[in-house]
């Protein structure tokens, strides 16, 4: 990796780093020469995770929807050196269901995980880098923030409350030559998706996996569905002294299936 891209000499914090994007942006973290602390709520798919990618990996499992969890993390991050990346990928999907039909429940669990989440991982970063006067901080959003679209609106609305928390942190310690923006995926292969085709024993149907891939790909102007590893690459520009005049941004990696 070379030039501005590279993360040679660069310590990294990944929030949600066990599955999906998060683990292809490790991957593509440590290609970058990144030293990285990685964190998620699972435990075995983290040790799998770190075990994976090698060297002296740190890790900690944390609970995102504990404010607690992440200040600890926080914490850990600050004990390790400068932080000059904090990514913030965690996050939750329900099945779709009307406003009229949304339980409390699953309300709290995804502005708990979705969104506070974020806004925790957020302080416990800006806390760290306005000290060192310098660093990146990178949020999910998704291309849900964008368009309205029947059955999501719990989900959709964290993701736009993510936007807003992305700018206005940027706006606050931009002066301190911290920078935050957002990446809005659209629709991606990976493990969070698959409640939309996992029958009720827990196998996958394959037909129904084939036939909304293919629709999502239709909508799409690339008509493709997006991999991990493209989103990975927009977390790296962000990450990236390439992006060191981009702050209080929201990029949309969705292939064109989106254009606000």
């Amino acid at each position: 990796m070379i030039g501005e891209f590279s993360l040679a000499g660069k310590r990294a914090v990944i929030v949600g780093a066990a599955s999906g994007i998060g683990r292809a942006t490790a991957h593509l973290f440590v290609e970058a020469g990144a030293t990285l602390l990685l964190a998620d709520i699972n435990g075995d798919a983290l040790a799998g995770l770190a075990a994976e990618l090698g060297g002296d990996m740190a890790t900690a499992v944390i609970d995102v929807a504990s404010r607690s969890s992440v200040e600890a993390l926080g914490i850990q991050a600050g004990s390790l050196g400068p932080v000059d990346i904090w990514v913030n990928l965690a996050g939750v999907v329900a099945a779709p269901a009307p406003i009229t039909q949304v339980t409390e429940d699953v309300l709290d669990r995804l502005i708990a995980i979705n969104l506070k989440g974020v806004f925790w991982g957020c302080a416990a970063a800006a806390r760290i880098m306005e000290r060192q006067g310098s660093g990146s901080i990178i949020n999910a959003s998704s291309a849900g923030a964008d368009v309205p679209a029947e059955g999501i609106s719990v989900y959709a609305l964290t993701k736009a409350a993510v936007n807003m928390i992305t700018r206005t942190l940027a706006t606050e310690v931009g002066p301190s030559g911290v920078r935050v923006n957002s990446i809005a995926p659209g629709f991606i292969d990976t493990p969070m998706v698959t409640y939309r085709f996992r029958r009720p024993d827990g196998s996958i149907d394959t037909d129904a996996r084939a036939a909304l891939f293919a629709s999502r790909a239709e909508t799409a102007a690339l008509r493709r569905i997006g991999e991990p590893r493209d989103i990975a690459l927009t977390i790296l520009y962000l990450a990236s002294d390439a992006s060191a005049f981009v702050t209080g941004q929201v990029l949309r990696p969705n292939g064109g299936s989106v254009m606000p």
